[in-house]
C-alpha cells in the first residue's frame, strides 16, 4: 500500500469523491423531481431537471438502437485504465494531472454506473437564456469537463528553462 501512496494513485480518493457526490445527486434527482420539463426554477438561467439521456455528450447517438450504451460503457472503462496508468507513472510531487484524471475518471464511472444499471445517464442541470436550452447534464459531465480543462490549462504551461 504504501507503493501506492508513492505514485499519482494516491489522487484515487479525489476519483471516489466525485462518483459519491455524482450517484448522490442523481438519486436525489429520481427520487424528488418528476422526470421531464420544466422541473424547478433555481434561477432565471437555471432549472433543475430530471431527464435521461442514453446517448454521450448533447445526447450524441441517443437515438441509436441500443449498442451505444455498450460502446460508452466500454470507452468510460479503457479511459479509465489508460488515465489510471497515467496517474500511476506521475512524480509524487505531482498534484494537478493527477487531480485532473481523477475527475475525469470520476465522471466516466459515474456515468458508466447510470448505463449498466439504468440504461441511460441521469441528467439533471438545465441552464438557458430565453427559450434556448443548453442540453442537460450532471455532475459526472462536469467532473470530467473540469478535468479536460486543467489538462487543457497543462499542456499550456511552459517547462522550465533549460
Amino acid at each position: 500500500m504504501g507503493a501506492v501512496l508513492n505514485t499519482g494513485l494516491r489522487w484515487w480518493w479525489l476519483a471516489l469523491v466525485a462518483i459519491v457526490l455524482d450517484q448522490l445527486s442523481k438519486w436525489l434527482t429520481v427520487t424528488y423531481l418528476d422526470y421531464g420539463y420544466p422541473g424547478v426554477e433555481i434561477a432565471p438561467f437555471f432549472n433543475l431537471v430530471h431527464v435521461y439521456n442514453p446517448g454521450a455528450a448533447f445526447s450524441f447517438l441517443a437515438d441509436q438502437g441500443g449498442w451505444q450504451r455498450w460502446f460508452f460503457a466500454g470507452l468510460a472503462c479503457a479511459v479509465t485504465v489508460l488515465l489510471s496508468v497515467w496517474m500511476y507513472k506521475a512524480p509524487r510531487s505531482a498534484r494537478w494531472l493527477p487531480a485532473a484524471y481523477a475527475l475525469i475518471i470520476g465522471g466516466a464511472i459515474g456515468n458508466v454506473i447510470d448505463r449498466l444499471l439504468l440504461g441511460h445517464v441521469v441528467d439533471f442541470l438545465d441552464f438557458y437564456v430565453g427559450n434556448w436550452h443548453w442540453p442537460a447534464f450532471n455532475l459526472a459531465d462536469s467532473f470530467i469537463f473540469v478535468g479536460a480543462a486543467m489538462i487543457i490549462i497543462d499542456s499550456f504551461k511552459k517547462d522550465s528553462p533549460q
